[in-house]
This record gives C-alpha cells, sequence and structure tokens, in this order.
C-alpha cells in the first residue's frame, strides 16, 4: 500500500490525517485494490451503492445512460479523487450511474461502513475521516449545482459558453484546457457532438472563441 501513499495523501477523506496514521488506517478500513483495463466497469448502474473509491492510477468517467441509451458525462476522475461517497452514504440501494475506466487503471474500494462506523479500536482517525466526508459530500453538491446551472441552459450555444466561462473563471484565465474530448464534452453538455462541433465552428468564426482540441480561448464576454 505505501507505493500509493502520495496520491492517498492527495485524498480529501485522508485529510488532517498523519501520515504515520495511514497505514493503521487502511488496515482498519479493510481498503482493498482493484485494477481495470480501458472500459471495464468498477461500478455499475443498478449494482448496490456500498462501496467508496478512491482513484489510486489512471482515469475514470462517471456516465449515466437514459432509458434509450443516450449517455450523459457527469464527472471525470483522476488520481487522488473519491466517487461512490454521496450513494453509500445516502443509504440508496443501487448505483444510479457507472463508473468506467477512461484507460487502464487502479482504485481503492472501502465499504461505506468502515469509514461512518467507528470500529472497537476507537481509532483517533475515524472522526476526522467522519468529518472529511461530509465535507466532500457538501463540495460535490455545489459541483452537481453547477453542472446543472450548464445544463439548464436552453442551446447547446448557451451550454458551451456557460461551461467554458465557468472554466474560465475556475483557472482565472480565458485559456484553459478542459478535461474532455469533444465526445465527451458533448455528454456532459447533453448534446449531440455533430451540433456541438457546428457552435464551436461558428464561435470561432464569430471570433468569440478560439478551439484546439480540448484547449479553449475566449475572446469576446458572452452573456448566457
Amino acid at each position: 500500500m505505501e507505493k500509493y501513499f502520495e496520491v492517498l495523501c492527495m485524498c480529501p477523506l485522508f485529510r488532517d490525517i498523519a501520515h504515520w496514521e495511514l497505514t493503521k488506517a487502511l488496515r482498519c478500513l479493510n481498503a482493498r485494490v482493484f485494477s481495470f483495463e480501458k472500459g471495464e466497469a468498477v461500478m455499475n448502474e443498478s449494482e448496490p451503492a456500498k462501496y467508496v473509491g478512491i482513484v489510486l492510477t489512471g482515469s475514470f468517467q462517471i456516465v449515466r445512460t437514459d432509458f434509450f441509451g443516450n449517455r450523459s458525462m457527469i464527472a471525470n476522475l483522476i488520481p487522488g479523487e473519491l466517487f461512490g461517497e454521496s450513494f453509500a452514504c445516502a443509504g440508496v440501494e443501487v448505483v444510479p450511474v457507472s463508473v468506467l475506466a477512461s484507460e487502464a487503471a487502479e482504485v481503492m474500494l472501502i465499504d461505506c461502513l468502515k469509514i461512518s462506523h467507528s470500529c472497537s479500536n476507537a481509532c483517533q482517525f475515524h472522526q476526522q475521516m467522519i468529518d472529511n466526508l461530509l465535507q466532500i459530500v457538501a463540495a460535490k453538491n455545489l459541483v452537481l449545482h453547477q453542472k446543472i446551472e450548464v445544463t439548464s441552459k436552453r442551446t447547446t450555444r448557451e451550454k458551451l459558453m456557460a461551461y467554458l466561462m465557468l472554466q474560465a473563471k475556475q483557472f482565472g484565465s480565458l485559456e484553459f484546457e478542459i478535461p474532455y474530448d469533444r465526445q465527451e464534452l458533448a455528454d456532459y453538455l447533453e448534446v449531440e457532438r455533430s451540433g456541438l462541433s457546428a457552435e464551436i465552428g461558428k464561435l470561432r468564426r464569430q471570433g468569440v472563441i478560439e478551439a484546439d482540441r480540448n484547449r479553449f480561448k475566449i475572446y469576446k464576454p458572452f452573456d448566457v
């Protein structure tokens, strides 16, 4: 487990937990590491909501698929990030999304009950993890509201510019890179890829933005 300590120390679940306590914490939590190939699911829709996952290597995508098979991108996960905590803590019977490997990757899985319930040893780090977990869930709710703010826009153009303006604010710059390719961005915005590409082309010709793969630059303000 020690080879993952650098990544685990970046994970908000272990915030303010001393490095020397981490080995004991992982043993107490019965944490296990699993490997996945590109396209494999660490969590599938309709499976029991039981585990909290931490990305150790590679990357994952959280996606939702509707009745007709249309896919919506919820989030992109990189090493050190957590997933599944909201569903496990809420006690929902099944997971409403899938978590898929974007490339060969490794994940640490922890039974949520091991985090939220103190063990018989009364380990001091348990309370800190519970506090951390509450903060993580609250922060994820804010991110979800942000996505709703974007996808609630009426047109593809408005959704795209709302997303790009939020990214510019986050990076503190009008030039930035996003974590999605074109299809992934279309899935995130819940629009057709062809329509998205057409709007990007129009905005470039109008001098509003510049786009090169996943790098964007905003030249003009856009009222969204």
